[in-house]
């Protein structure tokens, strides 16, 4: 790895965690597996993303492997992510419709050859309970109240159902299943991206680098 090749990855980002360790990473001269996740919660990928894609691109051209996972079972609970209030739960057949011109704007950015695609009910639908609470074992509620939108919510009286406080261990699983070593994602992200890192810390996995971009003004997601 160049100190060009480190410059690029840097470039636009808001937030490296860590930078440190993504030198470390970078030095063990192998393609890293970089994960970026989608929920098809709506037909088309909205511009948000396509700041995402731009860097993925150039992390793809600079060698490492892309693995784009559509939340096809973690978009049926929906992102909690700067939402002040619960998303109504999509049904299997709502997502399975949205999810199909995702891969088409996708590949008009990332190579076709090159990208993983993975789909995360193969492994999320058919954990047990036991599996679940195992998963569900390794996070505190306390934890998941420093979350700003859940932590508003708690303050303000919302409601925050269960299944919300789910939505970020199941994505966070994702990064245990796919043992990413960089993870992208918009600033409204990190929480969900940390959560990763720790749930691979928990199963025993070098914990994923996680790496913010700016959101565009004005979208929401």
């Amino acid at each position: 790895m160049s100190m060009d090749d480190l410059k690029i990855i840097k470039n636009g980002t808001a937030e490296i965690i860590s930078e440190e360790e993504l030198l470390h990473k970078l030095s063990y001269n192998r393609p890293l597996i970089v994960k970026y996740g989608a929920d098809p919660s709506a037909p088309d990928l909205h511009l948000g993303h396509y700041v995402c894609f731009r860097k993925l691109k150039e992390l793809q051209d600079l060698g490492h492997k892309i693995v784009f996972i559509i939340g096809d079972f973690t978009a049926q609970i929906g992102d909690p992510s700067g939402r002040n209030k619960t998303r109504k739960m999509l049904t299997p057949e709502q997502t399975a419709k949205n999810s199909k011109t995702y891969l088409d704007q996708v590949f008009k950015i990332l190579n076709r050859e090159k990208t993983i695609v993975r789909y995360n009910s193969e492994w999320l639908k058919n954990l047990d309970f036991r599996k679940i609470a195992d998963i569900a074992s390794r996070y505190t509620v306390a934890r998941m109240l420093e979350r700003d939108d859940f932590e508003k919510r708690y303050k303000s009286q919302q409601p925050i159902s269960i299944l919300e406080f789910l939505y970020p261990l199941l994505v966070a699983y994702d990064s245990v299943i796919v043992e990413a070593d960089i993870e992208l994602g918009g600033t409204d992200q990190k929480f969900n991206l940390l959560a990763g890192r720790h749930m691979q810390q928990e199963y025993g996995i070098e914990p994923q680098i996680a790496i913010t971009l700016p959101i565009l003004p004005g979208l929401d997601g």
